[in-house]
């Protein structure tokens, strides 16, 4: 039996991830096998595992890599195709590994001109960037606040929004503010200032039409810049009730939305939207990406490269 090199959750009773060696996975009638070039890190990544995983599990939910192998019925795609993956609660285990099962409509074709390490970094904060604007509903001349702009989610909703005329202000370290302000983002504020609901408002008198509060714990302040009987999407899938007729309410997922990630994934490749990657961590320290990624402090996307294992 052929086996390969994983990073793995052991047990359910902790969340400990390790590298092992463990077999290959065989694949079904309507799954591919895909050799792993690239994996994007994502926050949930050590502990979002199925309830019905068999350990060692490898960990991980989205990746870029070239099918090896294909099922009997499989017609979207071939032997060689260069695909952009994702992985989430698969029963067969993550894509933190040298090869991943993944059912073929879990797959999209890559552009030609795009590489592993871009590719590796849209499937998951591309669905969420997408599904957030779909459930804002804003339209040109509204403005949006965004709690943890910097982030992968963010660096993209920032752009997604003003591509449509929505006038964006955006929360993160000083550090990311010029980065903000070069993405389309009209104003920057310190999460850490005292003053910085004062400078939203300050920005758009009687607070904003909607915000996004992507980070955790921040729905409450969230509210507290948007105006009367506006609304706040939580990604982070925190709770908190409603004031002021704001209508607070989650992301949710519809499966067109794939059809649109397909899109999103051809602009990023032309360059008419920018993909923000912090670090390219080898795979032999995939677990610092991990640990740097939990900080919840990373500018854009972290993606681990397998051809530096």
């Amino acid at each position: 039996m052929q086996k390969m090199k994983a990073f793995v959750r052991t047990s359910s009773q902790n969340q400990h991830v390790g590298l092992t060696e463990i077999p290959i996975p065989e694949i079904n009638d309507d799954e591919v096998l895909v050799k792993v070039h690239a994996f994007g890190v994502g926050i949930h990544d050590r502990y979002f595992i199925p309830n019905n995983a068999i350990f060692p599990y490898p960990i991980g939910t989205e990746a870029a890599g070239v099918i090896t192998k294909t099922g009997g019925t499989v017609t979207q795609f071939q032997v060689g195709d260069r695909v952009i993956l994702t992985t989430v609660l698969q029963a067969k285990g993550g894509c933190w590994a040298e090869y991943v099962a993944v059912p073929q409509s879990n797959l999209i074709l890559m552009p030609a001109e795009m590489d592993f390490t871009e590719a590796a970094a849209i499937s998951i904060a591309g669905d969420a960037a997408l599904e957030s604007m779909r459930s804002l509903n804003l339209q040109a001349g509204d403005t949006l606040f965004v709690a943890g702009a910097s982030g992968a989610i963010g660096t993209l909703v920032i752009q997604l929004a003003t591509a449509h005329g929505i006038r964006v202000a955006g929360s993160a370290s000083p550090k990311n503010h010029d980065y903000m302000l070069s993405l389309g983002a009209e104003t920057a504020v310190n999460y850490a200032d005292p003053n910085w609901k004062q400078q939203v408002k300050q920005w758009q008198s009687g607070g904003v039409s909607a915000a996004l509060a992507i980070q955790p714990g921040t729905i409450e302040d969230s509210m507290d810049v948007v105006q009367d009987g506006g609304k706040v999407i939580a990604v982070s899938g925190d709770q908190a009730p409603s004031r002021r007729n704001i209508f607070v309410s989650h992301i949710q997922h519809h499966p067109e939305t794939r059809h649109i990630l397909v899109q999103l994934v051809s602009d990023i490749a032309a360059g008419r939207i920018r993909l923000v990657i912090e670090h390219v961590y080898p795979f032999k320290q995939a677990l610092d990406a991990l640990k740097k990624t939990e900080t919840r402090h990373a500018r854009g996307k972290i993606v681990v490269r397998l051809a530096d294992k």
